[in-house]
């Protein structure tokens, strides 16, 4: 899809599948849209008439394709805040890392934990993405870290080896600054130089407009949505799946194919 706004049209063909009330119905997202700031708007590509009225804005130019290029506050904000840099998470960051995790777990769908990790814990976590040979990345804004990604292998069986997984999480109040765009492309940018041909992304309920649009404006294509896998603060949670590929996805044989 060569638009974010490719996801207006979905959302306006599968409403016509569930009523408005259902907690199911994408007809949610598009309201979830609604609720959010233009600065959030902005962050995942969507203006104001888009959420408005569930249709592409032909008088804004639109991002041609899916980009892997990581973009900082400073171009996002009008030079007005300090630029956001991407790099390789090290030991010494997983103390904000874990409070900005637990933030998530305690009071987001996001993550279906409910119970938060130790710091200790987290270096594990951290530990296996690194033997697996992919990028644990933090994002930090003036000396802060404000947020973090890595990718995981998507399941442990041999012939899933090309398929990994993408996780991302930015600090509660920095949301809808760029922090999310910058990590995202970062980490497919990093994944794209190694072997790995799919990346997908697991996204907690349905209804979490501001995820599924920044996937979408990485290229991230809907595959399906598992129903009420997850109970989490109360209700019942569905799962979106999305995938897309990194470098010539399935065109070509991986090396040493067999």
């Amino acid at each position: 899809m060569s638009g974010i706004w490719s996801a207006g049209q979905w959302l306006l063909r599968e409403a016509a599948d569930y009523i408005g009330a259902s907690q199911h119905s994408r007809y949610q997202q598009l309201r979830s849209l609604r609720e959010l700031d233009d600065q959030q708007l902005a962050d995942i590509g969507v203006t104001r008439q888009e959420a408005l009225t569930g249709r592409p804005d032909q008088t804004e130019r639109r991002p041609s394709g899916a980009g892997t290029t990581a973009m900082t506050t400073t171009e996002f904000a009008g030079h007005t805040t300090p630029p956001i840099l991407v790099r390789d998470a090290g030991e010494a960051d997983m103390a904000a890392i874990q409070a900005i995790y637990s933030h998530h777990v305690l009071h987001g769908l996001a993550s279906f934990e409910e119970t938060p990790p130790s710091v200790e814990d987290m270096l594990a976590r951290r530990q296996a993405v690194l033997g697996l040979g992919l990028p644990y990345l933090a994002a930090e804004q003036g000396g802060r870290v404000v947020g973090y990604c890595y990718a995981t292998a998507y399941r442990p069986r041999p012939a899933y080896r090309h398929t990994i997984e993408d996780s991302v999480y930015v600090a509660d109040g920095f949301g809808g600054r760029g922090i999310g765009s910058t990590l995202l492309g970062a980490l497919i940018a990093r994944c794209e130089t190694g072997p790995w041909r799919q990346m997908l992304a697991n996204v907690g309920d349905s209804a979490n407009a501001g995820s599924i649009g920044l996937h979408r404006r990485f290229g991230f294509e809907p595959i399906g949505t598992l129903r009420s896998t997850g109970f989490k603060l109360g209700r019942w949670v569905d799962t979106v799946l999305m995938q897309r590929s990194l470098g010539p996805g399935d065109r070509t044989l991986p090396g040493g194919a067999r």
